[in-house]
């Protein structure tokens, strides 16, 4: 399947994440861009970072192979509509930093819409006609020049380490097992993030 056989893709990322909408054409248009720069991940080799939870992240899994499950699709909660891939073999590399205006860009009356929808939350009014508008601007997005929706830049660290399998400990409060690399110690003990989060007053 070629980068630019964007009916194919879009299939494949709505076959993945349920329905289309506009952030999941954001997260096949980055992938486009991912998949010139570095292709498709075989065996982790190619890496994806992302700096949001949106919907363009199931695009990135579904089109890249770059998955939770293998550790080559790291999360930053950082809330940023911005993607960055590596391969790791030769130090290929590209950032992906969404437009701030990028809805505007693509489809004003979408986006005059969803601050109305966003500013109003309980106002089924506010959100009449929403569904519609956005299915419009996800195929607007689609129609796109990838490159037009992103600026390209470098990345800002380097490409993460391969994934390492870790040891479990038990937790000495609720008795579970841990990844070693997540278990806390307080008062001497071992323990989870839940059971340190219940005796630290802290958080």
């Amino acid at each position: 399947m070629g980068i630019d056989d964007v009916t194919a893709l879009t299939q494949r990322a709505v076959d993945f994440h349920g329905h289309m909408c506009p952030g999941l054409a954001i997260g096949i248009q980055a992938a486009r861009i991912g998949l010139a720069v570095c292709g498709h991940d075989r065996d982790e080799d190619v890496v994806a970072v992302v700096e949001t939870d949106m919907c363009a992240v199931d695009a990135i899994q579904a089109l890249m192979g770059c998955t939770y499950g293998k550790g080559n699709l790291v999360h930053r909660d950082w809330g940023k509509a911005a993607f960055t891939f590596y391969r790791r073999r030769d130090g290929a590399a590209v950032r992906l930093l969404a437009r701030p205006d990028l809805h505007a860009f693509v489809d004003p009356e979408f986006a005059a819409a969803r601050e109305r929808a966003n500013a109003a939350p309980d106002d089924a009014a506010a959100k009449a006609g929403l569904p519609e508008l956005a299915a419009r601007c996800a195929k607007r997005l689609l129609t796109c020049d990838p490159e037009a929706l992103f600026s390209r830049g470098e990345p800002t660290a380097p490409a993460p380490r391969r994934a390492a399998i870790l040891s479990s400990l038990a937790c000495q409060s609720c008795g579970e097992a841990v990844m070693e690399s997540r278990s806390r110690r307080f008062a001497g003990r071992t323990l989870c993030i839940p059971c340190f989060a219940a005796v630290e007053q802290k958080i």
